[in-house]
């Protein structure tokens, strides 16, 4: 999946030796978390609203120089490492940095969950189950071939969890013989953690992940 159409070019980054009342601002006229700081052009960090909000409006940007995150993206990384990095760092804005360190602009969180959301994970119609394995057991072709030997569809999956050594796994599946399917999983000793083919079940989802719930009203 493509993402880079929607870098965003339009919002400022800041020198290093720019007003810190220029950023403290920018953060007034904006929902944005993080902003991104440069020195003679090449990245240098990015400075959070939170941050600011103890900081002298008078002073410089260099004044806080100590205080700045190191986190990006770079143009070619894949839309789920882009996610992961929101979810991490919990910011609604990237800066998107090219093979120079030169920032080319930023990712906003709303747009690229919405790219998440017009997969065929959400859009296609479906049965979804959240199944449960030991990390060191599980896998995706495993996973793939246990719905495909029942004769159904498997649309996708991603990790939903993971913790003690357990790996939770949502997959999306076509309609036709769920049961049979979640026996299987069974057989291949899997935990059934949800199974439900109600359309509900994915506004569920889409409103409570703990992936990407939180950050969706940022």
């Amino acid at each position: 999946m493509q993402i880079q159409s929607h870098i965003l070019t339009t919002i400022p980054v800041f020198q290093i030796e720019e007003s810190l009342e220029d950023v403290i601002q920018f953060f007034k006229d904006t929902t944005f978390s993080h902003v991104a700081i440069t020195e003679k052009n090449r990245f240098l960090g990015v400075l959070g609203e939170n941050d600011v909000e103890n900081f002298e409006p008078n002073k410089k940007i260099v004044d806080y120089r100590y205080s700045l995150d190191s986190f990006l993206v770079r143009k070619e990384t894949g839309w789920l490492d882009v996610l992961e990095v929101f979810a991490r760092n919990e910011a609604n804005l990237l800066p998107v940095l090219d093979t120079q360190d030169k920032v080319i602009g930023y990712y906003d969180l709303t747009d690229i969950v919405g790219v998440f959301i017009d997969t065929p994970f959400f859009t296609e119609p479906g049965s979804v189950l959240v199944v449960a394995k030991g990390s060191k057991d599980y896998s995706f072709s495993e996973i793939a071939q246990i719905v495909e030997s029942n004769n159904t569809k498997f649309i996708g999956g991603f990790i939903t969890d993971m913790k003690n050594d357990v790996v939770q796994v949502t997959i999306k599946i076509g309609t036709s013989h769920i049961n049979e399917v979640a026996q299987t999983f069974r057989r291949y000793n899997y935990t059934i953690v949800y199974g439900n083919n109600d359309d509900q079940f994915l506004e569920d989802l889409k409103q409570r992940s703990d992936y990407l719930a939180k950050y969706l009203n940022v």
